[in-house]
């Protein structure tokens, strides 16, 4: 990168601060700035609360954990516990694919609440929940368990969900997760990742821990990956293509026995660090199963995650790695012939939750395209250490960053395409700027696996070399 980029984006970065009173630039002075290379991390501050009145798109500890970990799990009803308007807003938002028939033994894509009112809020929900629970047994009888996620009310009023879980789960004898967790803990969603991780601990991997299992020497686990349009089946094809054996996978189109399982692995292989490496630092340090984080976007990275997994493995499996990838490599080459002299050169911008905005990075650079700015909702430090193995020197880099820096930050640089969120895409392609929905693939996907690599190559395609964007002038250019 040469200097005089840096310095024009370094320069866009004191702009756009100089557009807030002098207390509040100092403190987002903190979350933006342009990567250089050999530098430990991307020196952004993360992890801390918004800043009141600066516009954020993070998403809540309830969102975290209910509409991330927990809500894929298909065979057990998840319960909003608290007034509607959450469990609504959350109602199949994310395309969590899963086998099963709807309401008879998989629950995914319904929604279930106990419906809040004023009187609950006076003298308490307990009755409600318990009443609740025995409804789903009558109309549910398959279901094998139950999760609670409480609502903010839930904590305000000091209900007790852990002492309604006991006892229905003891009169059930199925699984009862009380999830405490309140839109208001915590600075983002990462907090609700943490507590569902935290509860299904408690609540299913230890308690069955005991439990017995026929396993092999090839037994993982796939951690962090929730099935967005079937990820987690195209990444599942490759894993027992080589040889080993996926005996649970979380939580997409997961069930209570795949939870179970989580202690019997040879090896955990998490795909988003960020919403389930606390379940995979608690398995290593209780029964000693190693975790190894894959990245299973783009030929480079998968080719490069498959032999990263066969190294944890014997001759067997590593041979079995050699033979997916060239079994799949003239699929990619074929993939990169057809698209990669149309997107060559495109530049993108990146903002995103969970591991995306370093992951997707190599995908784009399979296709000959270069990422210029990325950053995260909800990132820790760690994820942005881990962030500089994808990013180049002078990319600019933003953490929970506002609809209005964003917005100022494409104006300028005027990328061919932005990748985030449904907050931002309306916005991003009113300023006439092609973008992709990242959180949940735009309705399409997979996008893992060499077959998700040939659908993501055809979707940035079709968004940048889309001719709508030459038909179209915003209505104030035109007048």
């Amino acid at each position: 990168m040469t200097v005089d980029v840096k310095a024009e984006r370094k320069a866009l970065i004191e702009e756009v601060l100089k557009e807030y009173p002098e207390k509040t630039a100092k403190k987002r002075a903190k979350h933006l700035n342009v990567y250089e290379e050999g530098k430990p991390d991307c020196g952004v501050k993360s992890n801390i609360k918004s800043n009141p009145g600066v516009m954020t798109v993070r998403g809540c500890a309830y969102a975290g954990a209910k509409g991330v970990v927990w809500g894929p799990v298909k065979d057990m009803v998840h319960v909003s516990h608290g007034p509607v308007g959450c469990g609504h807003y959350s109602w199949s938002q994310r395309r969590n694919y899963s086998t099963g028939v709807i309401g008879v033994n998989s629950w995914v894509t319904m929604q279930v609440t106990s419906d809040f009112q004023e009187k609950d809020i006076v003298f308490g929900g307990d009755k409600k929940l318990d009443k609740l629970i025995n409804e789903i047994e009558t109309l549910f009888p398959l279901n094998n368990g139950v999760s609670v996620m409480s609502e903010c009310p839930i904590g305000l009023i000091g209900d007790d969900i852990e002492a309604v879980a006991k006892k229905k789960s003891k009169e059930t004898g199925k699984v009862v997760a009380p999830v405490r967790c309140e839109g208001f803990r915590g600075v983002s969603q990462s907090l609700g990742h943490h507590i569902a991780n935290d509860v299904m601990r408690d609540y299913v991997v230890d308690k069955a821990a005991g439990k017995e299992f026929d396993g092999t020497p090839y037994d993982v686990v796939i951690v962090g990956d929730y099935n967005i349009g079937g990820d987690a089946w195209a990444s599942r094809i490759l894993l027992e293509e080589m040889g080993l054996r996926v005996i649970a996978q979380w939580s997409g189109d997961a069930s209570v026995a795949e939870m179970e399982r989580g202690s019997k692995a040879k090896l955990n292989l998490i795909h988003c660090y960020r919403s389930m490496n606390y379940i995979c630092r608690h398995m290593e340090e209780k029964y000693g199963i190693p975790w190894l984080e894959y990245n299973f976007f783009g030929p480079s990275q998968i080719a490069k995650s498959l032999r990263a997994i066969a190294g944890q493995f014997d001759d067997k499996i590593k041979e079995g790695a050699e033979r997916v990838i060239a079994k799949y490599q003239p699929m990619a080459d074929a993939v990169l012939a057809k698209y990669k002299p149309r997107l060559e050169g495109k530049r993108v911008m990146l903002y995103v939750g969970g591991l995306r905005p370093r992951h997707v990075s190599d995908a784009y650079g399979d296709l000959g395209m270069e990422v210029i700015g990325t950053g995260y909702e909800f990132a820790h430090g760690d994820d942005y250490q881990r962030t500089t193995n994808y990013i180049k020197d002078g990319t600019l880099v933003y953490d929970d960053v506002s609809e209005f820096e964003l917005e100022k930050f494409i104006d300028r640089l005027r990328p061919d395409l932005v990748g985030s969120g449904i907050k931002e895409k309306y916005g991003t392609q009113k300023m006439g700027v092609p973008f992709r929905q990242l959180h949940s693939w735009d309705y399409s996907g997979p996008y893992h696996g060499y077959d998700g690599f040939a659908i993501f190559a055809r979707d940035m395609d079709l968004a940048v070399n889309s001719p709508v964007w030459g038909l179209t002038k915003a209505p104030w250019k035109a007048a």
